[in-house]
């Protein structure tokens, strides 16, 4: 049988793909656990999410997650072995994804109160935890410099998943009252 456990971190480091160990609480560690998260929170929002359109979306956002988590957890020699990073087509997705849901639901006229619905509260929980993540980044480059490209892709994913709560609302509205204005 395969073991998960390896007992490798029980004195508190963790290995870094690549080979070097950090301890658990390094902010390095903070931020790919954070992207572990999300992307479990974005899993409830695929699971809780009846839109068709949505679904796929979600998805690809989560593989995307895990090539943010995989360069995060890489020391010097890890990143050089990574066949994939966030790239400005994957930031200029996200703004088209933007764009698209604003668009349904038209310019923002008052504060959002989370919770219309359940598939909308869980899109804002995983705003929030985007959120997050960008200010652990944030911190995490003022001692490592983080290239450009994954600030920006989680500074827009933040957008994006607000965007998307805001369409689940209205379609909340919609279902109630077909008539209402979204």
């Amino acid at each position: 049988m395969y073991r998960i456990y390896t007992r490798t971190g029980d004195k508190g480091t963790t290995a870094l793909f690549g080979g070097s160990r950090i301890d658990k609480d390094d902010i390095r560690v903070e931020a790919y656990g954070s992207v572990d998260t999300l992307v479990s929170l974005l899993g409830v929002c695929y699971a809780a999410s009846d839109n068709p359109a949505l679904r796929p979306v979600l998805h690809r956002i989560q593989e995307e997650l895990f090539v943010v988590g995989a360069e995060l957890a890489c020391d010097a020699r890890g990143l050089t072995r990574l066949n994939r990073l966030i790239e400005d087509a994957d930031i200029a997705r996200l703004e088209g994804e933007i764009d698209r849901h604003m668009a349904l639901t038209g310019p923002l006229k008052a504060f959002v109160i989370p919770g219309k619905n359940l598939p909308s509260a869980h899109l804002h929980v995983a705003r929030t935890q985007a959120r997050h993540i960008e200010r652990t980044l944030v911190a995490m480059d003022r001692q490592m410099p983080l290239r450009p490209a994954l600030k920006s892709y989680i500074n827009r994913l933040s957008d994006a998943l607000f965007a998307m709560a805001r369409v689940a609302e209205s379609e909340a509205e919609t279902a109630v009252n077909p008539e209402a204005d979204a």
